[in-house]
């Protein structure tokens, strides 16, 4: 089995403290030894320093070009470090010429693996925008704004986002597979509320939650 592996750092400053590049390191590390078919081989390593919304990455398209030319699987610790924008990312899975695997997901599939960009993708936007309104009221109300209240305000939203899209990353993993096999929504509703699955409101699976559900993770 052989892998390219590839890595993003966001700013010059964690390229050069080295610890976003050996915490990703140690994730591939894991995949390799822990997931990977045996015998394998790591034939070209690549990392990039700068934003997961920059499309031009030269080191990205030099990993994708390796990876193309010897049928190499293209190895990243976590999706984001691929990229952040849904469109790219697509774009690489549907390129017959390339297979991927994210290590801290190892088991995840490409439906699943579009499903948590798309989620995420989604988030941040939320996310940036009701920042932006909570800071505005704040400001209206006459309230100092500093370091501390956007630090708490910061760690509360990643501590939200990381929630939300866990809860909808597994709703998806379940309803996806039912929806590609035929079942319809009510059916859908009904496995779930046998199952004892919670909605995202904790209240009784439908045919339109379920339609919500998939209208979400795949707009």
């Amino acid at each position: 089995m052989k892998y390219v592996t590839y890595q993003r750092v966001s700013t010059q400053e964690q390229k050069k403290s080295g610890l976003g590049l050996l915490a990703q390191q140690r994730d591939i590390d894991i995949y390799l030894t822990t997931y990977s078919d045996v015998p394998y081989e790591v034939i070209g390593e690549f990392a990039d320093t700068g934003s997961g919304a920059d499309n031009g990455r030269p080191e990205l398209q030099k990993a994708l070009a390796l990876a193309k030319k010897t049928g190499a699987t293209l190895l990243v610790a976590k999706l984001d470090r691929l990229s952040r924008r849904v469109s790219q990312i697509a774009q690489i899975m549907e390129d017959p010429k390339i297979t991927f695997r994210v290590a801290t997901m190892p088991h995840a599939d490409k439906f699943q693996l579009h499903i948590y960009g798309a989620l995420a993708e989604q988030e941040r936007e939320f996310i940036s925008l009701r920042t932006k309104a909570a800071l505005a009221q704040a400001k209206a109300r006459g309230v100092k704004l500093g370091g501390y209240r956007g630090n708490a305000l910061t760690k509360a939203n990643t501590a939200r986002t990381t929630t939300a899209t866990a809860i909808a990353i597994k709703l998806a993993a379940m309803v996806g597979p039912m929806r590609r096999d035929g079942m319809t929504l009510e059916q859908i509703a009904g496995r779930l509320q046998e199952q004892g699955v919670q909605t995202p409101q904790n209240g009784t699976w439908t045919a339109k939650a379920v339609s919500r559900v998939l209208a979400r993770v795949m707009a």
